[in-house]
């Protein structure tokens, strides 16, 4: 009897988590730089190959939400509502982000990265990845009107609110403060003068 695709799917999902859980609590513990990828797929009982096959590199286990984040990122622009406006939904996108990087606990992971050149290098490039896909959907978006640059400029203050949102004494009012000017930037930027959309 064959498996059913979403059972083996599944099945992958659990086992990227276990590693990703795994890796965490190792380098919560110990350190960033203590713990090697042998240690790492030894404790989560696989293979060192099957460790590879789910994260690209020791970095990537640390920011396990990397693809979802860039997919919802997209969504947000390639999803919304029929003449939903755009600086809204990202709005809404960057909200759920910042909550979910500011939840308890989160503060020790990221005081892991600020102390590790090699996170924050590889947390730099993530993020320029991710503000490169949301510029793209906002270019290739037909009702948007936007040249590569303006797309790619509001890409990256979208990135930023992430991350001086998730950095704020109070995330949620900082995210809207900035938001407030991207909305503004966004309309000096539109080549037919429309608001926020």
């Amino acid at each position: 009897m064959t498996e059913v695709p979403g059972r083996r799917e599944r099945k992958k999902a659990a086992t990227r988590q276990k590693i990703a859980d795994t890796a965490l609590r190792l380098f919560l513990e110990r350190g960033y730089d203590e713990v090697g990828i042998r240690e790492v797929a030894a404790e989560a009982d696989v293979a060192v190959t099957t460790l590879f096959s789910h994260f690209a590199s020791k970095e990537a286990l640390v920011f396990g939400q990397d693809a979802n984040f860039e997919q919802g990122l997209t969504r947000a622009v390639t999803e919304r509502a029929p003449r939903e406006p755009l600086i809204p939904a990202l709005r809404r996108e960057i909200h759920a982000m910042v909550r979910h990087c500011s939840a308890d606990g989160a503060a020790s992971l990221w005081r892991m990265i600020d102390e590790s050149p090699a996170l924050r290098e590889y947390e730099e490039s993530m993020r320029l990845r991710h503000a490169e896909s949301l510029a793209a959907a906002i270019a290739a978006d037909p009702d948007l009107s936007q040249s590569a640059t303006a797309s790619r400029t509001i890409a990256r203050f979208v990135l930023d609110a992430y991350s001086l949102g998730r950095e704020a004494a109070d995330p949620e009012a900082a995210v809207d403060e900035i938001f407030r000017m991207i909305e503004a930037a966004w309309a000096v930027s539109s080549p037919l003068g429309q608001s926020a959309g």
